[in-house]
């Protein structure tokens, strides 16, 4: 029984682009699509060329050699690309895609080469016809990518088999049986790069295909349409449709012939050196190769390469600039000394250096201070920095007096205790003598009391001894005024720790201390005695 074909094609520039790269054709033996490199110096040529090539296909075969006639009319159509280049380089790099089914009657040959789509449709299920010939594709067959991941992949649009007029890739080729009531959808990756295959499966299932066609082009205006789109569909019948024409559409069905007014544009443009003006991101520029060699590309590498080292160079005197405004307070051979800069180097560069060196000595401050000074004291500015300088000259100058206190209390303690025992052995000789005046018998043990009148208490006055009543006085070394150094008892010694004493000049016989005039050493003069030196008293008795 002999089948027959019905057709209907659309073709939509979309959304985005400016001007319609793909091709389609529809007739009763030949469908096919066509879609051009958007990038390219001429996708539309290229698709159009294409088209206008293997139309001659639409004609009943003559053999049973239906994948033989199909791929002859790809390779015919491949020579076709590589003679306008010839004729114009200027067109050298356009490329296409191609994917036609020949129908004999009772099967269809499929040649297929890009990435635009052949689908089968039969009782109400969808098949596919090709294979994408593209980088993820080869992924996802690798098992390097699912098909979920291919889909938004970065390099989901690029192609690794293309009818560009120069290398010989040879299609993929492939023979289906169909009957009445089938249907054949080919299409450019306009629509199904926005419409999933489960909405074209049911879309595909409606009344007409005239109203298929329609309704698969503005679901994928309705998705954005970022790029072309062409429909083709065709549907197997067990009787003769009514005689229709051929369907063209897209870029090969301008009406002015895409060939020659392309060919024209292309030497107007080489005669005049103008370049084309390109409109836009086109995701399609990456899609094929080669591409044409850019100009002054080293230029505009040395233009990027000295912008960066002005600007690397800027910060680095900024960043300089500011680290000379600092200052910080450290070590400079034994001395306190003030530095600018920051207290860090790079290789090659010194951030800091000596301003003025301080006459304080490391060895007069505390232990703690020393380690703060030689690990750095930061300063914000130079006042701040002499501010910092002036409180560790105070610290030394506190643990200097405090070292002087020490020195003045060790020094007046010794000649205080030989006078309290001249002192004592006097007294004891003066009461013997006063008991003799009187003719009382004043001999007694030394160091017993006299006994007193009841009722008549004595106060008795020891000189360089504990005051105490009938006691002779002590041998031991009176207590002085000094106080000890406890460390971090909180008196203050524990900061002085590890410090070095600023010397003082003393004059003979006389201890010069910072909390008063000098006293000469050994004399008691009224209420100005050494502190803590108790004065022995001498005991009269009154009868």
């Amino acid at each position: 029984m002999a089948l027959y074909l019905r057709v209907a094609a659309i073709s939509d520039v979309g959304r985005i682009r400016k001007k319609n790269d793909d091709s389609g054709y529809a007739g009763v033996h030949l469908i096919m699509v066509a879609d051009g490199m958007g990038g390219g110096p001429a996708g539309d040529l290229a698709s159009a060329a294409a088209v206008q090539s293997m139309r001659t296909l639409d004609t009943q075969p003559s053999s049973d050699d239906l994948l033989g006639i199909v791929a002859g009319g790809v390779h015919r159509a491949n020579d076709r690309l590589a003679g306008l280049i010839d004729d114009d380089p200027a067109v050298d790099g356009m490329a296409t895609t191609v994917t036609a089914a020949l129908f004999d009657g009772e099967r269809i040959g499929v040649a297929h080469i890009g990435d635009s789509r052949g689908y089968f449709y039969r009782d109400g299920e969808l098949a596919t016809l090709t294979v994408d010939h593209t980088w993820v594709q080869t992924m996802v067959d690798e098992g390097e990518l699912s098909p979920e991941e291919a889909k938004v992949h970065a390099h989901r649009n690029v192609i690794v088999k293309i009818l560009q007029g120069r290398t010989a890739d040879q299609p993929d080729l492939s023979v289906h049986e169909v009957r009445a009531g089938d249907r054949i959808l080919l299409c450019s990756d306009g629509l199904t790069a926005v419409v999933d295959t489960d909405r074209i499966e049911r879309v595909m299932g409606l009344t007409n295909i005239e109203q298929v066609a329609s309704e698969l082009t503005q679901l994928a205006l309705d998705g954005g349409a970022p790029d072309n789109v062409t429909v083709v569909v065709a549907e197997v019948l067990d009787e003769e449709p009514p005689a229709a024409r051929p369907v063209v559409v897209g870029a090969a069905s301008e009406p002015d012939g895409p060939l020659s007014r392309l060919r024209q544009r292309a030497a107007r443009l080489k005669d005049t050196g103008e370049l084309p003006v390109v409109v836009g991101d086109d995701s399609e520029d990456l899609r094929y190769a080669p591409r044409p060699p850019r100009r002054f590309r080293w230029l505009r590498r040395l233009a990027v390469a000295v912008a960066v080292v002005l600007v690397v160079g800027g910060l680095a005197v900024v960043g300089y600039r500011w680290t000379q405004q600092r200052y910080y307070v450290a070590d400079d051979v034994g001395h306190v000394a003030i530095f600018k800069g920051v207290q860090a180097d790079l290789p090659g560069v010194s951030l800091s250096s000596l301003y003025e060196r301080e006459p304080l000595l490391l060895s007069q401050l505390p232990s703690y201070r020393r380690d703060q000074v030689i690990d750095g004291l930061p300063a914000d500015n130079l006042d701040q920095a002499r501010v910092i300088v002036a409180n560790l000259r105070g610290f030394a100058q506190s643990c200097a007096r405090q070292s002087a206190r020490a020195t003045t209390t060790t020094a007046t303690s010794t000649p205080v205790t030989s006078r309290t025992r001249t002192t004592a052995t006097k007294t004891r000789s003066s009461t013997t003598k006063a008991g003799s005046r009187t003719g009382t018998s004043t001999k007694r043990p030394t160091g017993t009391s006299t006994r007193q009148p009841t009722g008549h208490p004595t106060t008795a006055t020891t000189k360089g001894a504990p005051s105490s009543t009938g006691t002779t006085p002590s041998r031991s070394t009176p207590t002085t005024g000094s106080t000890p150094t406890t460390g971090p008892s909180g008196d203050g010694s524990s900061e002085c720790a590890g410090a070095t004493p600023i010397t003082t000049p003393t004059s003979s016989g006389s201890t010069s201390g910072p909390s008063g005039p000098s006293t000469p050493t050994g004399s008691t003069i009224g209420s100005g005695r050494p502190s803590g030196t108790k004065t022995p008293s001498t005991k009269v008795t009154k009868r």
